[in-house]
């Protein structure tokens, strides 16, 4: 089956108001920039996301932010992104905060099918035992807050109950990908966009480089196409646009 769309416009064209969305990206890395783009162009709001983080800069999940179209994220860091951190303080966005590890897993357990998994990260920390600020209410005070969590002992160890997530779209962006959306991602933007493409009933992939069925060696794809239903094609610029989040030189050594 040929998944590619004509573009990302035409990829995203059913994306609705208050749609929840699986996001790829690892900071600055492997964010599929072009796909977020073409939904705010679309105009849709209230939109409920899961990702690592919520952008950086101006790029990324930032711009849907600035516009006001999320109403909640389900992340695990909020960085340097202080408009992030304005709308969550400030009571206009809920914020559920929760371990890398375990949104990652959240992620590909939804994805598998699995509908809960016990692990040990957070027990007898308020992940497990509720009471962590999902909402504050604009004065500092807390509007609502997470609830409990069932902890179980096996084997002497406790472990806290988290359930899969899935949602209603993914948005991702891969180093390469054919028509029949087998996916190949690039060094650390392999963190979070398979287990974001699992999560989502419908997955849509922006491709830096697309390729034709068979030219992918089978031991190299990192995504097998069946959990994806749409493939666009970047633009040689699109593919080319990769911004730097923090830049770091080297100072040189004085010849005398």
């Amino acid at each position: 089956m040929d998944k590619v769309v004509a573009s990302a416009e035409e990829a995203v064209a059913d994306v609705h108001d208050g749609a929840s969305i699986a996001v790829g990206g690892f900071g600055l890395s492997g964010v599929p920039n072009t796909l977020i783009d073409a939904v705010h162009d679309k105009g849709v709001s209230g939109l409920s996301v899961v990702s690592n983080n919520c952008g950086a800069m101006d790029s990324g999940l930032a711009v849907l932010l600035s516009a006001g179209r999320i109403v909640r994220v389900t992340g695990s860091y909020i960085g340097g992104n202080k408009e992030f951190a304005r709308q969550y303080l400030g009571g206009e966005l809920e914020l559920e905060l929760i371990p890398q590890g375990t949104l990652a897993e959240r992620l590909r357990a939804g994805g598998c099918g699995i509908p809960a998994f016990f692990t040990p990260a957070g027990v007898g920390t308020q992940v497990a035992d509720g009471g962590l600020p999902w909402r504050y209410d604009g004065n500092g005070g807390v509007a609502l807050a997470s609830p409990p969590k069932e902890v179980r002992d096996f084997d002497g160890t406790e472990y806290v109950l988290e359930r899969g997530i899935t949602t209603d779209f993914a948005l991702v962006r891969a180093a390469k990908g054919d028509r029949h959306g087998n996916l190949v991602f690039n060094k650390s933007s392999r963190n979070f966009n398979p287990l974001a493409a699992m999560a989502g009933r419908i997955a849509i992939a922006e491709v830096e480089e697309l390729v034709e069925p068979g030219e992918l060696d089978p031991d190299q794809v990192h995504l097998p196409g069946i959990f994806v239903q749409r493939v666009v094609a970047l633009t040689a610029e699109q593919a080319a646009d990769k911004k730097i989040e923090k830049i770091t030189v080297t100072p040189r050594e004085v010849q005398v």
